[in-house]
């Protein structure tokens, strides 16, 4: 475990794999930390330098104050690239990660060479349902919202066993101030113009049963970026790199392969 401090936050980070080799850059969805990639990294060739963090608000990271703006979230791994001074990376991010992803491919593409949007798109929900969320966090907690989370997030094989309480309590146990942050940087999002000027390459991934950006949702983001791929992983929700580890490290592989990286 390290902490980067950039100044005016300091993050949370990991790195495996081999020091000197192509570097692959992990950012992890709202309520998340870098643990929900443990599985995947476990799979993958040795020979990646292989970086996670977790984003502002979550995990081990600092926690300012809510609202968070979503380039602030972009700086963030910006400035944490800098600071372990990577170049030309594979950044894979899931959900709101994937929405960094995209910000920083836009803003830094010295950084970013390939992008892997997982369960993510260019603009997620409604001003609206964000504001409802926040208000009923607010009010009851996160407690209030981890079943339906749940729901979103695993199929219900997966909700029936026992591992299921992990990913609850990773989930109630997230800040409050980082999660309603996060909330309001993705509510201010919408992506659809800038990253329709991207052609780097990309896979979108989807999960088929996942609730929260549904497998249409993902393959219209990946449709923005010239010569995508578009990768659906059945049997698994917003979270396939929990739920299908396996099929998820194959096909991040096969892709990383296949751009040389």
């Amino acid at each position: 475990m390290h902490m980067a401090d950039l100044g005016d936050i300091a993050l949370h980070w990991r790195e495996d794999g081999a020091p000197d080799g192509p570097p692959v850059v992990f950012a992890n969805s709202l309520g998340t930390d870098l643990r929900i990639w443990d599985q995947v990294v476990a799979r993958l060739p040795a020979r990646y330098r292989i970086i996670r963090y977790d984003m502002r608000g979550h995990g081990l990271s600092d926690c300012p104050p809510a609202p968070y703006a979503m380039g602030a979230l972009v700086r963030d791994a910006e400035r944490l690239l800098d600071h372990l001074q990577v170049r030309d990376a594979a950044f894979v991010g899931l959900s709101v990660g994937g929405m960094v992803a995209q910000g920083l491919a836009v803003k830094r593409l010295d950084l970013v060479r390939a992008m892997v949007l997982s369960n993510t798109a260019a603009k997620i929900g409604t001003k609206g349902t964000w504001e409802d969320r926040i208000a009923t966090v607010k009010a009851d907690g996160l407690e209030a919202l981890a079943d339906g989370i749940m729901e979103k997030w695993f199929t219900a094989a997966f909700r029936a066993t026992p591992d299921l309480a992990l990913w609850r309590n990773m989930v109630i146990r997230c800040p409050i101030e980082g999660y309603i942050g996060t909330c309001h940087a993705i509510a201010g999002t919408d992506f659809y113009t800038p990253t329709s000027g991207l052609s780097l390459p990309t896979l979108a991934v989807a999960g088929s049963e996942d609730g929260s950006t549904p497998p249409d949702l993902v393959r219209e983001t990946a449709d923005l970026i010239r010569g995508s791929e578009f990768c659906l992983i059945r049997g698994a929700g917003h979270i396939p790199c929990v739920e299908k580890p396996d099929a998820y490290a194959t096909r991040l592989t096969d892709f990383l392969s296949a751009i040389g990286h």
